[in-house]
């Protein structure tokens, strides 16, 4: 297959190993470890590996001679830029301790898993996919590992290939479920260990522990990209507002990112919205009032961040889509036979007053979103509703009623956005590139080390390469209990935008400057090749994060 300029001189980039993983390793035990929260529930949950310590990894003086192993990897839910570079590590890894260890792959997600779906990965098939973006080497998908019968079933095939160790490669459903399944096999004697390693671009798979997500770095430099571009346009026309909505279900963290990197007339920041229990209208209020101001001055022109998530977070909305969640798990048979002109009308009948009042006043587009069309969590999917849309319609009105008022003078003009999927396959930064590579090769010391149900960890990272600290993490430390369809089940608990953390701290103190003047950044595409303060650079929230500590 011809490939191109870029793609020839990526595959030739050697990504930086932290020093510590370059020669042998030896696991060192921290603290024991306990869940977040619901300790006691985790605790009974998983009995045989809850309170593990946490692991960090230092130079082995006298290392041992390794054996062979083969190791399964898997892909699991949506594509982050590095997941070729993870595998790419983990091969390096596992060669590391016996050339003739093996590696499989499990196509298309955990399904392949459960259906004997896979491909050994050779250095040669490796070597096509190095630094590059996408999950095409093996496949991604998002069934659910959940139970007992799709475990058996795995196991059969590990045992058939004598797979002594499976990676799961994932965000927090997806390592929440590798804690499961790592419980499972412990219990049962399987000798089959489990490692997870923390994938998602939304950046809400993140503690102390593990500093970022990857793909979260490249992803926010793609989309910071094309904000800025569509900056330098929307400053030369002078006469749109750009609403854009931007990736990012359960946290803003894209979004603020994006909007530190390119500094936009507004960003709205969901953990804000429901800390201050804003309701829709004072959000359109907020946009509406910065339009006239600028409207005032000349500038009849803006932009606009919208993180996917934001309506579960408007705590009227986030009530009534938590009644919805249960509504339509306890009584999804009988949904079904409702005929699709009285669904409508079936939920309100069965919604309490006050979030039927609020399902009622949606219009018929968001309520039938918010009602159908659920992912395989039970969830709504909230990237189908098209927030951008509603919110610049909603600032439409606003702006005619504050214009018959004469409050307003201004034009108001709107073009709308979703940057979504343009940002989960680029090649990675060096940055993802670097990180990625050394998850998957500390994921493979883990291996080495003879642990089950952790978690990869690479830390320092706001520090040169070289010099990131590697280890590994309990995935039941990061754990508590959430309501999923209706019952309460142990999962992986997402880090929210801290209104008191840094980041949010730096944005809050400029907003008002950005919102009324024209302070655009154009940040440009990713930099892969350059000096390194523009090329190596982590995110301005990873920055930020790290600079007090």
């Amino acid at each position: 297959m011809k490939k191109s300029a870029l793609q020839k001189a990526r595959a030739a980039y050697q990504p930086k190993l932290p020093i510590v993983l370059t020669g042998a390793v030896k696991a060192v035990e921290g603290n024991a470890t306990e869940s977040v929260a619901d300790q006691e529930e985790i605790k009974k949950l998983f009995p045989n590996t809850y309170g593990l310590p946490e692991l960090k990894f230092e130079k082995n003086p006298s290392p041992s001679v390794g054996t062979p192993i083969n190791v399964g990897v898997i892909l699991s839910g949506g594509q982050a830029p590095g997941g070729h570079n993870v595998i790419s590590g983990l091969f390096d890894g596992i060669k590391k301790i016996h050339k003739d260890s093996h590696l499989y792959g499990f196509l298309m997600g955990p399904g392949g898993f459960v259906d004997h779906q896979y491909i050994e990965l050779t250095n040669e098939i490796i070597d096509e996919y190095r630094n590059t973006g996408g999950f095409d080497i093996i496949g991604s998908g998002r069934t659910k590992l959940e139970s007992k019968e799709q475990f058996d079933k795995g196991l059969e095939i590990l045992k058939k290939l004598d797979i002594k160790a499976l990676v799961i490669i994932g965000g927090d459903d997806s390592n929440t479920n590798a804690a499961i399944l790592a419980e499972y096999y412990k219990s049962i004697n399987a000798g089959v260990q489990v490692i997870g390693c923390p994938k998602t671009i939304d950046g809400d798979l993140k503690n102390d522990m593990i500093e970022t997500s990857f793909g979260f770095d490249t992803a926010t430099k793609v989309y910071s990209e094309v904000i800025g571009n569509i900056q330098k346009d929307c400053n030369s026309a002078k006469k749109y507002w750009h609403f854009i909505k931007l990736m990012g279900r359960s946290a803003s963290h894209i979004a603020l990112e994006c909007a530190l990197q390119t500094q936009p007339n507004v960003c709205i920041v969901s953990e804000e919205v429901e800390e201050k229990n804003m309701t829709l209208a004072d959000i359109v209020d907020n946009i509406a009032g910065i339009v006239a101001k600028r409207a005032a001055k000349g500038d009849n022109f803006g932009i606009v961040l919208i993180p996917e998530g934001l309506i579960e977070f408007i705590p009227a909305m986030k009530k009534l889509i938590a009644e919805l969640n249960d509504l339509l798990a306890a009584n999804a048979t009988e949904f079904a036979t409702v005929a699709a002109a009285g669904q409508r009308q079936y939920i309100i009948d069965h919604l309490s007053a006050e979030n039927a009042a609020v399902y009622a006043s949606l219009p018929e587009g968001v309520a039938r979103q918010l009602s159908l069309d659920r992912d395989p969590h039970g969830n709504v999917q909230v990237s189908l509703i098209e927030t951008e849309k509603l919110l610049s319609e909603m600032v439409g009105r606003r702006l005619a009623e504050m214009k018959a008022e004469g409050s307003y003078t201004g034009k108001f003009s709107a073009l709308h956005h979703f940057f979504g999927y343009e940002g989960r396959c680029a090649d990675p930064s060096n940055f993802d590139a670097d990180y990625c590579y050394a998850l998957g090769f500390n994921a493979a010391c883990l291996i080495n080390s003879g642990v089950t149900g952790y978690m990869s960890s690479v830390r320092n990272l706001t520090k040169p390469s070289v010099q990131w600290i590697t280890g590994g993490i309990p995935i039941t430390m990061m754990m508590n209990m959430e309501r999923r369809h209706g019952a309460m089940k142990p999962v992986i608990q997402k880090a929210l935008v801290r209104l008191d953390g840094a980041p949010f701290r730096k944005f809050a103190a400029k907003r008002d400057e950005w919102a009324l003047n024209t302070c655009y950044m154009y940040p440009g595409p990713i930099q892969y090749f350059g000096p390194a303060e523009v090329c190596d650079q982590p995110s301005m929230t990873l920055r930020y994060e790290q600079e007090g500590k």
